[in-house]
């Protein structure tokens, strides 16, 4: 999340906690859109949880990235 934040930071001109801010309000709304079972795939890649690399790459799969 730190990479995110940093680009949010460099390309928006966001300060830490609007970067912050803006980071928990997009993950919340994905959260929101998944299956019950899925939420907690965000929560272990948000927590930066060992193995979340994978779910993070199968998220990104789903954006065609």
């Amino acid at each position: 999340m730190d990479e995110l934040k940093n680009q949010l930071i460099e390309k928006l001109g966001l300060d830490d906690g609007a970067a912050s801010s803006a980071i928990e309000m997009v993950l919340g709304f994905v959260k929101d859109k998944l299956p019950d079972g899925a939420q907690g795939m965000i929560d272990s890649i948000s927590n930066g949880e060992e193995g979340a690399g994978g779910a993070l790459d199968a998220v990104k799969g789903l954006f065609g990235k």
